[in-house]
């Protein structure tokens, strides 16, 4: 019997990570499916990096392909079905492309780690970070952290992890305990880019630019000449 919602697959390259990669993805069908929408809605990154500054001491975990982590439901998984040379096979781990992925993964970490948010510890998606003013401290909540990821078998990138460190990127900028600063090499590729010649790459530059704006003063002023070119 034919899968309702089996799809193609194609081999698409990853140009933009740093390591060359081939990835394969299947290609769904919206209309085919009804899906109702999680609204789990992401931490703030302002409140996030509010938190994390000023600190002395810092962990920074990733997790290990985050979404594959998290099983799909028996009588779900027929939904996520691709067919492909050798036969039809069904996802039976969450990808990347579905609409509910990112809320329900946030979801399952706020979860996992509840009783430590606010308290040493930040999550945002897969990115984890532990910190404290002291070293003895941070050492103490890295070991509750790490402990949770044992017993919700959550896996860990160690070659993304940096332990007891005095600063760190997190979500594009960076915090320490002088407080929170731009990521230079995200200011490195704002200053390299070429001079806008369309509408697109107007409103490209601008969102680039605004990521940034709580470090300008008067950033609406400035801006407000290529705004008017929208």
């Amino acid at each position: 019997m034919g899968e309702p919602y089996a799809s193609g697959v194609e081999e698409v390259r990853d140009d933009c990570r740093k390591e060359s990669t081939r990835r394969v993805g299947a290609i769904k069908d919206s209309k085919k499916l009804t899906t109702c929408k999680d609204h789990f809605a992401l931490p703030f990154i302002d409140q996030v990096l509010e938190k994390l500054a000023g600190k002395s001491h810092y962990c920074f975990l990733d997790g290990f392909s985050s979404y594959m982590q998290i099983h799909i439901a028996l009588e779900d998984q027929h939904k996520e079905t691709f067919t492909y040379p050798f036969g039809t096979f069904a996802y039976t781990r969450m990808p990347f492309r579905l609409c509910n992925a990112p809320g329900t993964f946030q979801h399952c970490m706020t979860s996992i780690f509840l009783d430590l948010l606010q308290d040493c510890m930040e999550v945002f998606m897969d990115d984890f970070t532990v910190y404290v003013d002291s070293f003895e401290a941070c050492l103490s909540n890295l070991s509750k952290v790490l402990k949770r990821c044992i017993d919700t078998n959550l896996v860990l990138n160690f070659e993304k992890c940096h332990f007891m460190v005095t600063e760190g990127i997190v979500l594009g900028h960076l915090v320490s305990n002088r407080g929170i600063e731009v990521d230079k090499s995200k200011i490195d590729i704002i200053t390299s880019l070429p001079s806008t010649t369309s509408v697109p790459e107007v409103c490209s530059f601008l969102g680039h630019a605004a990521f940034y704006r709580r470090f300008i003063k008067n950033f609406s002023k400035f801006t407000l000449p290529l705004s008017k070119l929208l």
